[in-house]
């Protein structure tokens, strides 16, 4: 495989993990950015603790979405993140959508 290949078979990945996200973001009610994924979720807390004089954060996540192209199921019903860097979260407005009622 050459690396032109590569290149183009990891831009195809991003777009479609992409639209993936924009399919999906709608039914989640946070955003989850830690140092190294981000997440789509519908529960989240974040905890500091304190071992042995360092801080760190346990961010635990309830129906989750993870954005990596690796990964083959980015669905996940629980998420636990332990971490030393910033954790941001942020609260999505609801959709302006309104679903059909059955």
């Amino acid at each position: 495989m050459s690396t032109e290949d590569l290149e183009k078979y990891e831009a195809e990945m991003e777009l479609t993990l992409y639209r993936e996200y924009r399919d999906v973001v709608g039914i989640f009610k946070y955003v989850v950015e830690t140092d190294r994924r981000f997440y789509l979720c519908n529960q989240v807390d974040v905890k500091a603790r304190t071992e042995a004089g360092d801080v760190f954060f346990e961010v635990s996540m309830s129906d989750a979405w993870v954005w990596d192209m690796y990964r083959p199921a980015r669905f996940a019903k629980n998420v636990k993140v332990l971490t030393f860097k910033d954790v941001n979260v942020e609260e999505l407005s609801p959709t302006e959508i309104d679903l059909p009622k059955p």
